[in-house]
């Protein structure tokens, strides 16, 4: 019976506990990884995915830890933002207002017309051809005198090929209108009236690229002194502007990326 004791202490397991050669510190180190890589998993898993942001947190987190590798290449695009449309036929910049104004002048020029008709400049969009009067009425008249109507054909056959609208201005000096009843503004608009009727039923100019109107004495061209004078406010105008309004060709945009 003495025998059975050692048998018994030698069946009994051993007790386990930690190596000695294992630091502490080590397993305290390992559950810290282990929170901070659960924590960053929980906030890329909140987070959108964005590429740009997303390689900037990579490559922070591996330079923080000491681990450097060749940067992640992640394909991803931006759109562009769509071009404006394609125009087939832009007056302003295929056609300046200085080289029209130099194309009627010329052709004023080789026609002998400056005693008829004045050419001016007056903006950066608009040039202004003067036409006295006389040149075109009687004194109190509205109708355009017989034999006159030459230089309305003129001045049409001028700018018609141009890429520009006209304003038909009428202008008269202070005077009052003898024996005839109309105003000052009355008479001038009746007469750009009537070029304008001239132009329609002729087939001179286009009706939709026209207009007239009337000032009356309420803008002269130099002030009324005398009777010099008040035969230059005595005029219509022929303002020409630039077509802004041509017709244009659309195209539609397409949608476009580029790579980074």
């Amino acid at each position: 019976m003495a025998d059975e004791h050692p048998t018994q202490e030698a069946h009994k397991p051993a007790k386990r506990g930690f190596r000695r050669h294992t630091p502490l510190w080590m397993i305290t180190y390992a559950d810290l990884v282990t929170l901070l890589l659960t924590f960053f998993i929980l906030m890329l898993s909140m987070a959108s995915m964005d590429p740009i942001k997303f390689t900037k947190a990579s490559s922070s987190i591996r330079d923080a830890l000491g681990i450097h590798s060749d940067p992640v290449h992640i394909d991803f695009s931006i759109p562009a933002l769509p071009s404006p449309a394609i125009t087939r036929f832009s007056p302003i910049q295929q056609q300046t207002t200085r080289k029209i104004y130099e194309k009627i002048k010329s052709q004023i020029d080789s026609l002998r017309l400056n005693d008829d008709i004045g050419l001016l400049k007056k903006s950066d969009e608009s040039i202004v051809l003067r036409v006295n009067d006389s040149v075109l009425f009687k004194p109190g008249q509205t109708n355009i005198s017989p034999g006159f109507d030459a230089t309305l054909r003129t001045i049409a056959e001028i700018i018609r090929p141009l890429p520009m609208n006209l304003r038909i201005e009428g202008h008269t000096d202070d005077a009052p209108v003898p024996e005839s009843g109309y105003s000052n503004w009355e008479l001038s608009v009746d007469r750009s009236v009537s070029v304008l009727r001239f132009f329609t039923q002729n087939n001179l100019f286009p009706l939709d690229r026209m207009a007239s109107v009337g000032y009356g004495q309420k803008r002269p061209a130099v002030p009324n002194k005398d009777e010099a004078s008040r035969a230059l406010n005595r005029r219509v105008d022929f303002v020409l502007q630039l077509n802004i309004t041509s017709s244009k060709l659309d195209i539609a945009p397409q949608s476009a990326v580029v790579p980074l």
